[in-house]
């Protein structure tokens, strides 16, 4: 069970900046809450039907994420991680909101499988 006061993202004066877990071929276009790795770091973990090839997965995720958190495609970028399933993700815009978005997402989710 995640850890309730790890947040896996970070604030700054543009937006946020959000470590995830990715699953490429995940059945869906989701996020699916809060996890905590073996190592102790918290990243929100999301599941894609696109596969890990040419880019595909990565611009789903791109996708998906501004799709919840209301924000233009072009807001999101790939900081790091993009050939591997950890990601940095930042994404532009108001903090606040962003923050009480993704909180909001990832906390329902992670209390449906509690």
């Amino acid at each position: 069970m995640p850890d309730k006061s790890a947040v896996p993202w970070r604030y700054s004066s543009d937006g946020i900046s959000i470590a995830l877990r990715v699953t490429p071929r995940g059945g869906r276009d989701d996020i699916d809450g809060i996890e905590t790795l073996a190592n102790g770091r918290a990243v929100v973990k999301v599941r894609v039907r696109a596969i890990a090839e040419g880019g595909e997965a990565n611009k789903a995720v791109t996708e998906l994420l501004a799709r919840a958190l209301r924000v233009p495609k072009a807001s999101v970028k790939i900081l790091s991680g993009a050939t591997s399933r950890l990601k940095q993700v930042a994404v532009d815009g108001d903090p606040k909101s962003l923050g009480e978005l993704l909180r909001a997402l990832t906390t329902q989710k992670t209390e449906q499988k509690d």
